[in-house]
């Protein structure tokens, strides 16, 4: 299994726009953060999970060859809206592309883009999705999906266990409270991969702090901290850091 972090910003990236904090303002590029995204490759499968408003410039920046599949966690803006880039896979691959899942996270696909799909004469250039609620474990070739429901404001949301050739992943980028049935189904993954906004507590997301709690529960052979706003500098913050957590940036890549 490949992994790459396309993107590992809050919802705004980092810099912020018109901040002139310490982080927005860092020379280390690990402190450059798009909005949260990942790109999964395995057993032949390249599964993109969410799309955010940056895709097309993580699709250059990191060479995305092709998307057989896109898992969505939750319809908020900052991870479905660059949905639209789909199309050029379309083209390129010469057929529609299923996109995964809840049921509430489809209904806000379908109303906020609401032409993809729809057959137009004249060479009108829209994606073509199969969109697939997911209501269990599905399968992308030979990569299997298992949602991981968590509370995160009032969007349905949910995170994916992926697991592909005897390894295995947790990938929960937004997240308030993780139910213990939610736990116990992530628990003993190769590598996790969860939200950890910042310090200062949240009213939807993880602090530092209770990701770190729900870390230790869950077990995993190494873990790494997503969607950091620009209150985490990635050196500080990394040293602080038990053993087995890191913070995730841009542009990393974990293969095992």
């Amino acid at each position: 299994m490949r992994v790459t972090f396309l993107g590992t910003g809050t919802s705004v990236g980092v810099p912020a726009i018109g901040c002139t904090c310490a982080v927005c303002q860092s020379t280390d590029p690990r402190n450059k953060r798009r909005r949260s995204s990942l790109f999964v490759e395995a057993e032949g499968q390249h599964v993109l999970i969410d799309t955010t408003p940056d895709f097309r410039e993580q699709a250059l920046t990191y060479r995305i060859p092709r998307v057989d599949a896109v898992c969505f966690t939750h319809g908020h803006a900052d991870h479905i809206f660059g949905f639209d880039d789909i199309r050029r896979y379309n083209s390129m691959q010469g057929g529609s592309i299923p996109a995964y899942g809840s049921a509430g996270t489809l209904d806000d696909l379908r109303r906020i883009f609401d032409y993809v799909g729809v057959d137009e004469p004249g060479g009108v250039y829209r994606p073509q999705i199969a969109f697939v609620a997911t209501e269990g474990p599905f399968r992308v070739g030979d990569v299997e999906l298992t949602p991981a429901p968590v509370r995160h404001g009032s969007k349905p949301t949910q995170g994916y266990r992926v697991q592909a050739g005897g390894c295995s992943l947790g990938y929960v980028p937004d997240c308030h409270e993780m139910p213990d049935e939610t736990v116990a189904l992530l628990a003993g993954v190769d590598v996790m991969i969860l939200d950890g906004l910042r310090h200062r507590a949240h009213s939807t997301h993880l602090t530092v702090a209770e990701s770190l709690g729900l870390l230790a529960r869950i077990g995993a052979k190494s873990s790494y901290l997503i969607h950091m706003c620009h209150d985490l500098d990635h050196s500080t913050t990394e040293a602080q850091l038990p053993e087995g957590v890191r913070l995730s940036y841009d542009g990393l890549v974990l293969a095992w």
